[in-house]
């Protein structure tokens, strides 16, 4: 993997599934793209260290999980910013907005970023078709957590998706 062909066809393969890692980490979007920068960097940097003990697919999210997570720390450590204004803002949502919201998709997403952290990463990779027992290995934890927290998520999703339906 020590070509730049074989990188890109790496890049090719898994980037789809790196920048969902990332987006579902990072609300905005330019944000999302350099986290994912970032996040294939640290890819690069670590395929010499790759020992193939689990797939390529796991190498490459458990880098993305593991740097998406410094991000967001990095950046609850940053004082939050807000661009002024000359204009009185709309209390309508702009049309984007509504759209957005409206999507199945977004609203998912929406809701597994809302999730607390320890719930978060195993959604995260379930929803990239990784198995109970690979996310124990990415993650450190049991078969048995991992199902907890997966069973604790989706009561949660289902609340913040339908409420009072519960």
């Amino acid at each position: 993997m020590s070509s730049r062909s074989g990188f890109n066809a790496l890049v090719d393969e898994y980037q789809p599934m790196v920048a969902r890692i990332c987006a579902s980490y990072e609300r905005d979007r330019d944000l999302a793209r350099e986290l994912s920068q970032d996040v294939w960097f640290a890819i690069w940097r670590a395929l010499p260290n790759y020992r193939a003990d689990a797939s390529l697919k796991t190498f490459v999210a458990r880098i993305a999980q593991f740097r998406s997570i410094s991000h967001v720390a990095q950046r609850a450590r940053q004082p939050l910013e807000a661009a002024l204004s000359e204009e009185i803002p709309d209390a309508q949502p702009a049309p984007e907005t509504a759209a957005i919201a409206s999507s199945e998709r977004s609203g998912l997403l929406a809701a597994v970023q809302r999730l607390p952290l320890v719930y978060r990463q195993p959604v995260i990779l379930t929803l990239e078709d990784f198995s109970p027992a690979e996310i124990a290995t990415m993650l450190g934890l049991s078969v048995n957590v991992v199902g907890v927290r997966l069973t604790r998520a989706r009561a949660m999703l289902r609340e913040m998706l339908n409420p009072g339906e519960t």
